[in-house]
């Protein structure tokens, strides 16, 4: 479970559209940014804006679809659902006001590529931001969360989920994921300006904004 302090992060923009990648199944992002918008309207009738959730799986899309449904939310002009890939979006230029990814861009080929399709789709002015699993800037701490993490949450994943594979996974592909400073050079690299990032739990989370100038 990822806590609420962690999703408002990436609350900032009130206004406009948010493209919501990497978030088809749990939705997560995109029903924070709604309920922002709700309140934000009750005091501002001019209040307006919709969400694109996009997401490789099918199968996550509409399990998503059907979590907005309970929730209330239905209405196309709101919040869109489209199967895509993060390293090829399925969207036009220039077309959203914020890009968020969380705990999704690790998963992806080639990561670079998807960063570069988060600045295509943004508008000039628009806010990439990123939430992701990264590493721990304290050695004492990194030598034991590394003892956790290949030592007990494997054991945990087959203990409870029957499975140890998909933790095994969990963990390598956090090892391998670049490091912040490395993670904000590719940001750069696309083209974003205003590049920061803000470790959160000793870096065990970080979370990495940049702008379309």
């Amino acid at each position: 479970m990822m806590s609420a302090d962690f999703h408002d992060e990436f609350l900032t923009i009130l206004r406009g559209s948010l493209c919501s990648s990497k978030d088809g199944e749990s939705g997560d992002i995109a029903f924070r940014f709604l309920q922002y918008i709700r309140q934000a309207s009750s005091h501002d009738n001019n209040c307006d804006a919709c969400v694109t959730v996009c997401d490789i799986n099918k199968a996550m899309l509409e399990v998503g679809q059907s979590r907005a449904r309970k929730q209330g939310i239905v209405e196309d002009s709101v919040i869109k659902w489209v199967e895509g890939d993060a390293e090829q979006l399925p969207l036009p230029h220039s077309t959203f006001d914020a890009y968020s990814i969380a705990f999704g861009i690790r998963n992806v080929t080639h990561v670079d590529r998807a960063v570069h399709e988060a600045y295509r789709v943004l508008k000039p002015g628009g806010r990439f931001l990123c939430l992701e699993f990264s590493h721990v800037n304290n050695q004492a701490l990194q030598w034991l969360y590394n003892q956790y993490s290949f030592q007990v949450i494997p054991v945990m994943g087959q203990l409870i989920a029957g499975q140890w594979k998909p933790y095994q996974y969990l963990v390598e592909s956090i090892q391998q994921f670049p490091n912040q400073e490395d993670f904000k050079e590719i940001i750069e690299s696309a083209g974003f300006r205003s590049v920061t990032y803000e470790n959160l739990t000793f870096g065990i989370v970080a979370i990495h904004s940049g702008f379309k100038i």
